[in-house]
C-alpha cells in the first residue's frame, strides 16, 4: 500500500465516520445517501465503461449500505439494494460481456420458473400475488444475476481486496449510528432475546448477520492490507467496535458466521503463504484470540452476564431454553413435509407460509432458504441448489489462488439457513467463490512486514 493508497483510506474512513454522524443527527440525509450511491456509483462505472471490473467495487458498496439504509429508513423500497446491484451489474455486462460458460446459472434461473407459474393458481385469491412470489423470489434472482456477472471473469488479488475494501467502508458509517443509538448497552438489556435497540432499532438477525462480515473483512484487512501501522490500527479498532456490536446484538448466527469464515481463511492463508509468513499469519491469530476474549468479557460485563447465557442457550434465569434454533425447528420440518407432499413443483413461490398455516396453525417464516426451496420448488428446487453447491469447488480446482472461496461459499450457506434471502449480502458474496483470481506483478498473498503485532 503506497503512500497515496494509505492517505486514500483514510480519506474514506473518514467520510464514512461523517456520513453516519450526519444521519444520526439530520435523518433525511439517509434518503439522501441512498439515492446518491446509485447515481454516483452507475455513472462511474458507465463512464469508465467497467473497463476494471468497477461495477463490481459499486455492487459491493451497496450491499455493504444495505442494512444501514434499511436501519435509518434510507431506502425508497424493500428491496431496493438488490435492485441497485442487479441494475450496476447488468450495465457492466452490457460493456464487459459474460462467461458463455455462466449457462449453469441461466438453467438456475429457468429451474425457478415452474413453481413461479404455479403460484398463480395455488395463492390465495386475498394474497397480493405480485408481492408474495417478488418477496421470495427476489434474492434468487439477485443471486442469478451476480453469478452470471462473476462467472470465470478475470481480476487479480489486489481488486477481490479492494472489492472487500468497498464492503467495509459503509460498515464503518453503520458502527457510528449505532453507538450514537445506544451509547450504554448495559441499559438497553435486559433478557437474552435478539435486541433491536443494540441493533440500531432495526431487525438483530439482518444486523449481526452484516457485522458477522464485517468481522470477517476486517480481519482479512489486518492480516493482508495493513501495511502501515497507522492503517493497523485503524482496522484492528474496527474490528474490535464491529466484534462487540454484533455480539452484543444477541442474535447469535451472523457472529458464528464471520469466526467461521475467518477460521477457513486462516487455514488457506497458512497453506498457501512462504514458511517465512507463516509465523505472522500465527502471530495475528494469536492477537485475535486474545483480542476475542477480552471482548468477550467486555461484553458479558456490559450485559451483566446475559450473553454467556444467550450463547449458552439459557434464558436470564438461566434456565435451558427448549428450543436451540429460537423456535424455527418446527418451521423447518413443516418445509421439509411440503418436499414430501409435493415432490415435483413443491407448492409454489410464495405459497408455503399460507401451507403452513393452514396444515400446522402456524403463521411464521422459517428464514431458511434451503427448505423453503425445496417446499416451494420441490425437484427443481433440489436441483437449484445442487448447481449452487457444486459449482464453486468445481471451479477452485483449476482456480486455487482464490483463497476466499470457501470462506465465501460458508457465508452465503450459513447465513441463508438462519437470515434467508433478505438481504443482498449472501447472493453477492456467494458470487465472488465464481471469480477467476490471478496474481499478475503480484506475489501470493504474504503478511507485510509491518503488520506483524
Amino acid at each position: 500500500m503506497t503512500t497515496n493508497e494509505s492517505n486514500q483510506y483514510i480519506k474514506f474512513v473518514l467520510i464514512h465516520l461523517v456520513i453516519g454522524l450526519l444521519i444520526y443527527f439530520v435523518p433525511f440525509v439517509s434518503k439522501l445517501y441512498a439515492i446518491s450511491i446509485i447515481l454516483v456509483g452507475y455513472r462511474y462505472v458507465i463512464l469508465r465503461k467497467n473497463t476494471n471490473n468497477e461495477a463490481l467495487y459499486v455492487a459491493a458498496y451497496i450491499v455493504g449500505a444495505e442494512v444501514f439504509l434499511r436501519m435509518t429508513e434510507g431506502n425508497f423500497f424493500e428491496q431496493y439494494a438488490k435492485y441497485g446491484v442487479m441494475g450496476v451489474l447488468l450495465i457492466g455486462m452490457f460493456f464487459k460481456g459474460f462467461s458463455k460458460n455462466a449457462i449453469l446459472y441461466w438453467i438456475f434461473g429457468m429451474l425457478l420458473l415452474p413453481s413461479i407459474f404455479l403460484s398463480f393458481f395455488t395463492l390465495n385469491f386475498e394474497t397480493d400475488i405480485r408481492k408474495a412470489i417478488t418477496f421470495n423470489i427476489i434474492g434468487p434472482i439477485t443471486l442469478m444475476v451476480c453469478s452470471i456477472y462473476c462467472y470465470q471473469r478475470k481480476i487479480t488479488f489486489e481488486q477481490i481486496k479492494k472489492i472487500l475494501d468497498m464492503l467495509a467502508y459503509p460498515l464503518m458509517a453503520t458502527l457510528v449510528y449505532m453507538y450514537l443509538y445506544t451509547p450504554s448497552v448495559k441499559d438497553v438489556v435486559t433478557n437474552t432475546e435478539s435486541n433491536f435497540e443494540t441493533s440500531g432499532g432495526f431487525g438483530p438477525n439482518q444486523v449481526s448477520t452484516i457485522l458477522g462480515l464485517g468481522i470477517f473483512l476486517f480481519f482479512v484487512k489486518i492480516v493482508l492490507s495493513s501495511k502501515t501501522t497507522l492503517i493497523r490500527n485503524i482496522n484492528i479498532l474496527f474490528f474490535i467496535i464491529i466484534t462487540f456490536r454484533g455480539i452484543v446484538t444477541f442474535s447469535r448466527g451472523g457472529v458464528i458466521t464471520g469466526f467461521v469464515m475467518i477460521l477457513v481463511v486462516v487455514f488457506l492463508l497458512l497453506y498457501y503463504t512462504k514458511a517465512e509468513a507463516k509465523s505472522k499469519v500465527v502471530m495475528l491469530v494469536v492477537f485475535g484470540a486474545f483480542a476475542l476474549g477480552g471482548i468477550w468479557l467486555y461484553s458479558s460485563i456490559q450485559t451483566s452476564g446475559l450473553i454467556d447465557k444467550r450463547y449458552a442457550n439459557q434464558d436470564a434465569r438461566g434456565r435451558e431454553k427448549l428450543s436451540k434454533l429460537t423456535g424455527r425447528e418446527q418451521l423447518i420440518e413443516s418445509e421439509f413435509n411440503m418436499f414430501l407432499e409435493n415432490p415435483i413443483f413443491g407448492v409454489g413461490v410464495g405459497k408455503n407460509k399460507e401451507y403452513r398455516l393452514e396444515t400446522t396453525g402456524l403463521d411464521a417464516a422459517s428464514h431458511n432458504e434451503i427448505t423453503r426451496m425445496l417446499a416451494e420448488h420441490g425437484m427443481f428446487g433440489l436441483f437449484a441448489l445442487i448447481i449452487l453447491l457444486i459449482t464453486p469447488f468445481l471451479l477452485y480446482l483449476n482456480n486455487q489462488q482464490n483463497i476466499f472461496v470457501f470462506s465465501f461459499v460458508i457465508f452465503w450457506l450459513l447465513t441463508i439457513n438462519h437470515a434467508a434471502m433478505r438481504i443482498a449480502a449472501p447472493a453477492f458474496i456467494y458470487a465472488l467463490s465464481l471469480l477467476k483470481v490471478s496474481f499478475i506483478n503480484e506475489e501470493a498473498p504474504v503478511v507485510h512486514r509491518e503488520s506483524t503485532v
